[in-house]
């Protein structure tokens, strides 16, 4: 049966509803001049349309002159000229004024287009640095904070502390630029024998790229390994060699040698219905033990079967190190005494045998015996206004200095606490790259925008 459009509100509507759709179709045009292949786009590098700063904003897109008093035309949607819902509305002036010349010389049947160079109206966006992961080079005495917003690593001293009444604190130096690789960095890992850098990418590069200790700018990685959409955690058997990372989408765990390069495939992949991964994202390992430990979101299916997509509780599952194929945890930390809420980065020490947790929406860094399972407290909660920890991703143990680090995205600053921390304790240091004032914005990659015309409001699904 074909569905057919009200030929009255049509006639009625006709001006209106070609303007909305011709707005729409020309803010996509703006926002992705390559149609929306982000694929290509990240393949090229995306300076061609991408802020040189780098990082997510919204803008506003102002109708073209043209349009004002355009007479708008049907086309029908197929040959026989049946108007049904795929055919489409366009300004005839419009097109007549952007086609002009091109569509004379098009072969019959084939539609042109020139580009339209025009500014946003505004952008609102957050044009600070926003820190996903953290880490510290004991060797070194410095700290490595992934800025997600910006694209790129900031490197502070160790001992760097901001001021209250300062604005906030210079690093020492900055990775970042289309060399690098670096857009939408979320893992962190340094290995404390070589001070080689490792940053994962989470959505346009698909890369984990490996810097030297000390570099600097637009730099070049010493490598970059291909690693499939959606990766996000990491974790390192030093003992083995052997490199872990978490994949969002598929619901895995995909473990490479840690040397890996290139097109390099994975040692072995943990994945299926029995793992109980589900949107998994922190992930520690515990070599003297032999244990796996993942963090999930609980978001649950398989892509092979779309039928088993569910939302399940917020979960660290643990598994046999060398697990692969689709194996059962060997336990579950789950459930509401354990105030799981998105948990994201992870840290193990293996010494005291605890497992600290970036608990992301819980605003907290919770801390679990390694041996837990099932509906458990923390044995520590470090959480409250005094500890100026918001949104918490990135956590790391400074087991050299006994340090306990947590980075923020929901307020421009890191947190360094003593490692035995509890409850609502204010910070030992703080470095803060932003305005005490200033909000982070939180737009993490945004994918729509709506307009509540009542509440004069923007409203941005991240």
């Amino acid at each position: 049966m074909s569905v057919r459009p009200n030929r009255r509100f049509l006639r009625s509507n006709w001006n209106v509803i070609a303007t909305l759709t011709v707005i729409t179709l020309i803010a996509v045009w703006i926002v992705f001049p390559n149609g929306g292949n982000l694929s290509g786009a990240s393949a090229k590098g995306r300076s061609s349309w991408w802020p040189q700063t780098g990082g997510p904003q919204l803008i506003s897109v102002q109708p073209f002159p043209e349009m004002e008093g355009a007479i708008c035309e049907w086309v029908p949607a197929s040959a026989s000229g049946n108007d049904t819902l795929a055919a489409s509305f366009r300004p005839a002036a419009l097109l007549n004024h952007a086609l002009q010349g091109a569509a004379q010389s098009a072969p019959d049947g084939v539609r042109t287009a020139t580009e339209i160079e025009r500014a946003p109206l505004r952008v609102i966006r957050d044009t600070y640095p926003t820190y996903s992961a953290i880490a510290v080079d004991t060797t070194s005495n410095e700290v490595y904070m992934q800025d997600e917003n910006l694209f790129g690593l900031k490197v502070f001293n160790r001992l760097d502390n901001t001021p209250p009444n300062a604005a906030f604190t210079e690093p020492k130096r900055v990775i970042s630029g289309p060399n690098t690789k670096l857009e939408f960095n979320c893992g962190l890992y340094i290995d404390q024998k070589t001070g080689d850098v490792y940053s994962v990418n989470n959505d346009t590069m698909d890369t984990l790229t490996v810097f030297a200790r000390g570099a600097s700018g637009n730099a070049t990685p010493k490598r970059a390994l291909h690693t499939p959409h959606g990766t996000y955690g990491i974790a390192v058997n030093e003992a083995v060699q052997e490199l872990f990372l978490t994949i969002e989408h598929i619901n895995a765990v995909v473990v490479y040698r840690k040397l890996a390069d290139g097109e390099e495939k994975p040692l072995r992949t943990l994945r299926g219905l029995q793992t109980q991964l589900e949107d998994p994202h922190g992930i520690a390992v515990d070599a003297k033990n032999k244990w796996l430990f993942v963090g999930n979101h609980g978001n649950h299916k398989l892509s092979e079967a779309p039928w088993t997509g569910r939302f399940e509780p917020p979960a660290i599952t643990v598994y046999p190190l060398e697990a692969s194929g689709d194996t059962a945890p060997l336990r579950v930390i789950e459930g509401p005494k354990t105030q799981l809420n998105w948990p994201s980065a992870m840290f193990i020490d293996e010494e005291r045998q605890e497992l600290y947790v970036a608990n992301d929406v819980g605003d907290s860094i919770l801390v679990f015996r390694s041996t837990d399972s099932g509906n458990v407290a923390p044995i520590r909660i470090v959480k409250g206004p005094q500890t100026q920890i918001k949104n918490p991703t990135g956590v790391f143990v400074d087991l050299k200095n006994d340090e306990l680090w947590a980075s923020n995205m929901g307020n421009h600053r890191a947190v360094v606490f003593p490692r035995s921390a509890n409850g609502n304790v204010a910070p030992l240091r703080v470095i803060r790259s932003a305005p005490a004032e200033k909000m982070a914005l939180a737009i993490g990659n945004p994918g729509a925008a709506a307009y509540d015309s009542k509440r004069e409001e923007i409203l941005v699904p991240n």
